[in-house]
């Protein structure tokens, strides 16, 4: 834990009582606040009560003593209308502020100097956020890795100067956080996402924008148009920028060269690591990621050598194209996290020969921005809420059945793939959201692994 001193002796309101929430009302208890704690769900209220935190509805409290509030990034702060918390604060003068914000301040207090690397990004920043931890810790670097990937932030050790924070950083995050100034911020990329949060997509990028603004090195994907214009702006205000890409750059950096990485430095290029073989870093997308990983280790003076063999050892995150198994020439991959058509399409541009299980819950749009790669898929498999929707896409362009269900897709693709010849891939890529028949995204790729590795002649990836 991280106890927030830095409000030691103060009143703080706090909403929303999730995983990060509780672990924040924790933090500023240990750090000698007084918080009064609340969350429209009962059970949230009560497991904070047993752990000693007080709680009461902030609507009916004296806000006066009140000197933050502190707002689970889950929480509306602007769009589609501030929560009503954010309004009560607003009326009483009282600034509203993230647990991210709260180790920025923490880190002034007790470590200014103390490494952290700050990473966003609208795809890809928890599979960077977890190689550059890897490659850190393959290093033999104190790493503590946590933000919108899983751990709450102030539920790991406190900064010093002996250990990294490596953090991922949501824009509902970024958007509480005004004193955000990493030793390193890395920015990936933009697409549309989160526009129902945001207002508008340039409201969606200035927020990102603030992670890298006031960094001590801003790492910056340069491969959107969007992108491009935030790292111009850093360079014209005098940040320290250092460009990644999948194509050569002009300046400072490291791209992708095909599969070889190149760092740049001045006029001198130089190769640094070969993804070729890397299951886990697979596709342009994840070149981007690992050259962005790269700029990182770096810069935080990691020995090449070093940083190879991280890249050669890192596992990939679950859900992420993430290779269950094969049955002879058959692979199968779990991307349960492509939520949407752009992440769909980084795997459907990693493979060929594909049997492709999609559906769920749609998003805007469908699946009509995938038709460029129709060519690649030999079958589909529809599940869920979408399968009508996607079947009028799809139309004759390619072959397809109507599942239903992923426990009925897996067992249909499976059994094409038997009884057809050559390499192919059983890609669960769905470009939907989950919740037509699972909680979450994770519960949907859990189940696809689990049947996966129920079927016959199956060899597991790693057993």
């Amino acid at each position: 834990m991280t106890p927030v001193t830095t409000f030691s002796g103060r009143t703080v309101a706090l909403f929303g009582l999730g995983g990060s929430g509780l672990a924040t009302a924790l933090a500023l208890k240990e750090g000698g606040a007084r918080i009064i704690a609340w969350d429209d769900n009962p059970a949230k209220v009560a497991e904070a009560a047993s752990k000693g935190i007080e709680t009461a509805d902030l609507r009916q409290i004296d806000w006066a003593p009140v000197s933050s509030l502190v707002l689970s990034p889950g929480v509306p702060l602007t769009h589609p209308a501030p929560h009503w918390s954010a309004d009560l604060a607003k009326a009483a003068g009282v600034e509203i502020i993230g647990d991210i914000e709260l180790f920025c301040r923490e880190r002034a207090k007790i470590a200014p100097n103390a490494p952290f690397v700050a990473i966003t990004g609208t795809n890809g920043k928890s599979t960077t956020t977890a190689l550059v931890a890897h490659i850190l810790r393959e290093a033999s670097r104190d790493v503590q890795m946590g933000g919108n990937i899983g751990t709450a932030i102030l539920s790991l050790e406190p900064p010093s100067d002996s250990r990294v924070h490596v953090i991922e950083c949501s824009s509902f995050q970024i958007d509480l956080a005004p004193s955000l100034a990493p030793m390193i911020g890395v920015h990936l990329n933009l697409s549309p996402d989160h526009i129902d949060r945001h207002g508008t997509m340039e409201d969606y990028a200035a927020i990102k924008e603030r992670l890298v603004a006031k960094a001590g090195l801003a790492v910056i994907g340069v491969d959107d148009p969007m992108s491009r214009a935030m790292a111009r702006r850093c360079q014209e205000k005098g940040v320290n920028v250092a460009f990644v890409s999948v194509e050569p750059i002009e300046g400072k950096g490291v791209f992708a060269d095909g599969e070889t990485l190149v760092g740049v430095t001045g006029s001198e290029t130089a190769p640094l690591a070969d993804l070729s073989g890397i299951g886990s870093l697979r596709g342009a997308h994840n070149a981007q990621n690992a050259a962005a990983a790269v700029a990182v280790a770096l810069a935080l003076n990691v020995p090449p050598e070093q940083i190879r063999s991280g890249l050669h050892t890192f596992p990939g995150l679950p859900h992420r194209m993430e290779e269950v198994g094969r049955i002879r020439e058959t692979l199968f991959v779990n991307d349960s996290k492509a939520t949407n058509a752009d992440s769909t399409e980084k795997a459907l541009k990693s493979f060929d020969d594909i049997l492709w299980i999609l559906g769920g819950k749609a998003k805007e749009g469908g699946i009509e921005p995938l038709r460029p790669y129709f060519p690649k898929i030999r079958k589909a498999y529809l599940i869920g809420a979408a399968a009508d929707e996607f079947a009028g896409t799809l139309g004759r362009d390619v072959a397809y059945t109507r599942s239903e269900t992923l426990d009925n897709a897996v067992a249909q693709a499976a059994a094409d793939a038997a009884a057809a010849d050559g390499t192919m891939v059983v890609l669960l890529s769905p470009a939907c959201a989950s919740y037509d028949q699972f909680p979450n995204y994770e519960v949907r790729g859990d189940h696809f692994r689990e049947l996966v590795r129920a079927l016959p002649d199956i060899e597991v990836k790693g057993a």
